[in-house]
């Protein structure tokens, strides 16, 4: 039988936001699906250089968060739609408040 890994408490709710939208692809799959439904080719083709494994893992983490919806249409071949939930789509004005930072930031180099 598989151990189950236990989440470790959060102790405020930056850590809970790190946890959920962290690391390097995630805030980039949000900002892409920002833009409306994607498929996994769709994505991998927007992102560059994310491998399929990892790019799968992020997704079913961001499923698994509530953030992103995944489709199946039972098809062959395979037809897998991603786009945000209610909840991944809260994360707009954050994402707009990083991209306006970012290029902040940029300008004065």
């Amino acid at each position: 039988m598989a151990k189950v890994k236990k989440q470790a408490a959060v102790s405020c709710p930056v850590e809970t936001t790190l946890r959920v939208i962290g690391g390097r692809w995630k805030v980039l799959i949000i900002h892409f699906l920002l833009h409306g439904t994607m498929r996994f080719g769709e994505l991998t083709r927007s992102l560059g250089t994310i491998s399929a494994r990892t790019l799968s893992k992020q997704l079913r983490e961001l499923e698994a968060d509530g953030v992103v919806d995944r489709k199946d249409f039972g098809e062959i071949p395979p037809k897998v739609e991603y786009s945000l939930t209610a909840l991944g789509r809260s994360l707009e004005p954050i994402l707009q408040s990083m991209e306006a930072w970012g290029t902040a930031v940029e300008t004065r180099r």
